[in-house]
């Protein structure tokens, strides 16, 4: 299998141009079964995908069983999300990603790579009277699938797409949320026209049509992903944006610019451990660290993640510095806003690991008019959500290891940092709840990846609703 998905790119570009020796190939190779891209391609093992949110899970599987690797199924699956979790992951929001691809002739070299899209604070057109962030979800997502990606890119947005269109059931993660906040959220006539009904905020099971927001994906689909930030999509929501009180300008759109740099690495034995380069990627190094140190010492490691992340906010200290800082916990912590999390893994042995936020439940709880999708909180005015993964993998046998991606706010490092802790010392997929308030979503392989698939396995959070998917 692995020597046929190698294959893919060359079978996908014959596709596109309408090469006549297409269809002889594919019986050769193939024989009739599905063609690259069709939900069924892989048989057998394809790897795994977990998620917050099972409509979104299943459709990150089903990028894997198309011949995706794990960089399109994290792009499908985080697309996805902007559709059936529009509490905690938007177009109007942003989040971070750490991708490990295993091949080191790659564009890592076989070493993990952290790619950041926190939504910075719109300021070109003035505050409103609800500061709105700059939308940066399209943007990371695209940057993450062309370094990576192996699928074409409207293959990806079109099932979200779709998934806004034709309706998803609510599930019961966001029925929580809205539960929460509708009443603040129902103000916005956008908001309380995808999220209402004439009974009160939308319940467990019934559906979410978001025709708006299908349109949205289709421009972008169309018109590529710059529309957004320097085209037709962008003018247009600087005209729009202030008769909702959540001014973005164009400026804004334009100058927001993603991230890819190096993850943060903590040393553990033969394996080498990544966090993105986050507040909550810190905390969940210096985390781990003190777990490695003093397994028992939970809250101390607690202490250890808050101080962290106080750290890297002030901008004065080194990530080593932070890492091996003070033990100690700021005086106050920090409202951290909500989050969400996922992972894939593909059967060549390439992950990636992603958070996303909205800066706060629904953001500013207020749509863009005519867009279908909500503006995040401005960072000017909320702290920034504690967005915290880890990602094990051996540089030795260039395979990887392990998974986390982590959620529940001020408890999300310490989640990472202690489900990937208690992973590798187990060597069982977190064996046991993370603390609380923290969620965490885990994909691991006690063996490693590639190379023996059967000891790999998937685990969401037993307390939330969430689904992981994995196959051997």
């Amino acid at each position: 299998m692995t020597a046929v998905r190698r294959l893919l790119p060359l079978l996908l570009s014959l596709a596109a141009t309408g090469c006549g020796t297409l269809e002889s190939m594919k019986q050769s190779l193939l024989g009739g079964g599905p063609r690259p891209g069709d939900v069924g391609f892989v048989k057998g093992f394809y790897g795994g995908v977990v998620a917050d949110e099972p409509s979104a899970a299943l459709v990150g599987k089903e990028v894997l069983t198309a011949g995706g690797n794990a960089v399109d199924a994290a792009v499908a699956t985080g697309l996805a999300l902007s559709v059936t979790l529009p509490s905690r992951a938007g177009l109007g929001g942003g989040g971070a990603c750490v991708v490990f691809m295993a091949n080191k002739n790659g564009p890592a070299h076989g070493l993990p790579e952290a790619l950041t899209f926190l939504p910075p604070a719109a300021r070109s057109l003035g505050g409103g009277d609800r500061p709105a962030a700059v939308p940066m979800t399209a943007r990371g997502l695209y940057l993450m699938h062309s370094r990576y990606g192996q699928l074409p890119f409207n293959d990806l947005i079109i099932k979200a797409e779709r998934l806004a269109r034709t309706g998803v059931p609510v599930s019961r993660a966001l029925a929580r949320d809205l539960a929460l906040v509708y009443r603040p959220l129902s103000d916005d006539p956008g908001a309380r026209g995808v999220f209402g009904t004439q009974n009160g905020p939308l319940t467990e099971g019934q559906t979410l049509l978001q025709p708006a927001l299908a349109a949205t994906l289709a421009q972008l689909r169309v018109q590529g992903v710059g529309d957004m930030y320097q085209g037709q999509i962008g003018h247009r929501i600087e005209e729009v944006s202030p008769v909702s009180g959540i001014p973005i300008g164009l400026a804004d759109l334009r100058t927001a610019l993603p991230t890819l740099t190096s993850p943060v690495t903590v040393a553990d034995g033969d394996d080498m451990v990544a966090f993105p380069p986050t507040n909550g990627g810190l905390g969940a190094a210096a985390a781990f660290a003190a777990l490695r140190a003093q397994p028992t010492d939970v809250q101390g490691a607690y202490a250890r993640s808050l101080a962290a992340a106080a750290m890297w906010e002030t901008g004065r200290a080194t990530a080593d510095q932070i890492v091996n800082g003070p033990a100690s916990a700021p005086a106050s912590t920090p409202l951290y806003p909500a989050s969400t999390s996922f992972a894939t893994l593909d059967l060549d042995g390439n992950a990636a690991i992603c958070d996303m936020s909205m800066n706060n439940l629904f953001g500013t709880g207020r749509m863009i008019p005519g867009f279908g999708f909500l503006a995040a909180t401005s960072p000017a005015t909320v702290p920034q959500p504690l967005l915290a993964s880890a990602l094990a993998w051996s540089p030795r046998k260039q395979a990887f290891r392990a998974a986390v991606s982590a959620s529940g706010q001020a408890g999300a490092a310490l989640a990472a940092a202690y489900g990937m802790s208690s992973t590798l010392t187990s060597k069982r997929t977190m064996p046991v709840p993370v603390p609380e308030p923290g969620r965490a979503n885990a994909i691991a392989c006690s063996d490693y990846l590639p190379g023996a698939e059967q000891s790999c396995s998937a685990v969401s959070d037993t307390r939330e609703a969430g689904l992981a998917l994995f196959a051997h």
